[in-house]
């Protein structure tokens, strides 16, 4: 029986070290979590027949447990490379079902969609319909909208300035953009079509009498109307009363179009007798642009950001947990899947309950970059190894002893 249990020693030894090499092969695997071996006593007979003086028949090795601490969180600047600090699991599916995991080193397919090292699909809430908010019932893969960004049109243009109330009328008449005496002061923008072309809109005040004034809107140098403001005594604007002047644009020979009406909004521009101010001019349209960049919030928001300034949010990443971790069975690729032991996932966002915060451009090590513990372990599993060889030698030599003597008798 010596012989035995001795071996079943080496070899639960020779288990642990297994475990151990495996742990420090996967020392700068990101995400990755380290096993201890778990071990127990053999006996030969039931529990039912055991004697005071029963002697266990040796060890086997029953099982590892996965050491689910933090690892450490590295910057690398990547903007698909995530983290948790905290709680929870990354959910991917790889077309065969929901897998989790803690490497966040996740990159774009040829196809645009988000996906780990093995193809596995990042999983997300989708935005709501109505533009706010995500719903929460149901997860997507993560796709990049990689296509430009529409152009909107320029409907609006808000203007803020001041009209010097002691202006003349202009010496010459009528009104002509080529003529500057024909104009008391003018101010420029870009104005942008239905397909993103941008054009040169310019705005001449022309005083017609005290208090009175004309806007004049160009477009490429082609007239839109003409549209007449009022101030009372104050220099405060009475009409148009809404603040907002119509004009009627020519549109572009380019097959695009321009917003008909287009308004002018000059609820802010004031007559006072101080020289002739733009103040601010903003206006509703914008280019079509191009995915420049993904920032993702910590509660997982991901947002694209275009090269027109405009914003898009594509999703929020969905976070897992469970109600027993070490029930969880571990397969390729640093993922795990649900069993009946760890329980159905748990699913959250992040920042949130339970839910630890996700930081983008960061990785999370594997918690056994620090070997030194490892290394430890290691030097006592070398030495129980040693141990059961010397028991197991030191058995040899008694039943050799044994032999020799029966054969003198």
């Amino acid at each position: 029986m010596a012989l035995n249990q001795a071996l079943s020693g080496i070899n639960a030894a020779e288990d642990q070290l297994n475990v151990i090499s495996n742990n420090i092969a996967n020392a700068g695997t990101v995400g990755f979590k380290g096993s201890t071996a778990q071990f127990a006593e053999v006996y030969a007979v039931t529990g039912l027949n055991l004697s005071s003086v029963t002697t266990g028949s040796g060890v086997e090795m029953t099982g590892t447990e996965q050491q689910f601490t933090q690892g450490d969180l590295e910057t690398t600047n990547g903007s698909l490379d995530m983290a948790i600090s905290g709680n929870g699991f990354f959910v991917v599916n790889n077309g065969s079902g929901n897998q989790y995991t803690r490497d966040g080193a996740f990159t774009e397919n040829s196809a645009g969609y988000v996906v780990d090292a093995s193809g596995g699909y990042l999983q997300v809430y989708p935005p709501n319909a109505s533009g706010t908010g995500f719903n929460t019932s149901t997860l997507t893969n993560l796709q990049l909208n990689t296509a430009q960004s529409a152009a909107t049109p320029t409907s609006t243009i808000t203007i803020s300035s001041n009209l010097d109330a002691a202006d003349t009328l202009p010496t010459d008449t009528p009104f002509s953009p080529t003529d500057t005496n024909s104009y008391n002061n003018a101010s420029t923008l870009n104005v942008y079509d239905s397909q993103g072309g941008s054009h040169t809109a310019t705005i001449y005040y022309v005083k017609t009498a005290n208090n009175t004034w004309n806007a004049n809107l160009y477009i490429d140098g082609n007239s839109a109307g003409t549209a007449t403001m009022t101030f009372n005594s104050s220099g405060a604007l009475v009409s148009p009363a809404n603040g907002d002047l119509s004009f009627t644009p020519t549109q572009p020979t380019n097959g695009a179009t321009f917003p008909s009406p287009m308004t002018v909004n000059v609820t802010n521009t004031t007559q006072f007798g101080t020289a002739y101010a733009p103040g601010t001019i903003n206006q509703n349209g914008y280019e079509a642009g191009v995915l420049e960049n993904v920032e993702i919030g910590t509660d997982g928001t991901v947002t694209a950001i275009y090269s027109n300034n405009q914003t898009t949010q594509l999703g929020q990443i969905a976070v897992a947990n469970f109600s027993n971790l070490n029930g969880l069975q571990q397969v390729s690729n640093n993922n795990w899947v649900a069993t009946q032991s760890s329980g159905t996932a748990v699913l959250g966002s992040a920042s949130s309950g339970q839910y630890g915060d996700i930081e983008q451009g960061q990785l999370e090590t594997s918690n056994t970059s620090d070997t030194t513990a490892q290394l430890v372990n290691m030097i006592q599993a070398q030495q129980n190894y040693e141990a059961n060889s010397q028991m197991l030698g030191t058995v040899s030599s008694l039943d050799q002893a044994l032999f020799q003597a029966v054969d003198r008798g």
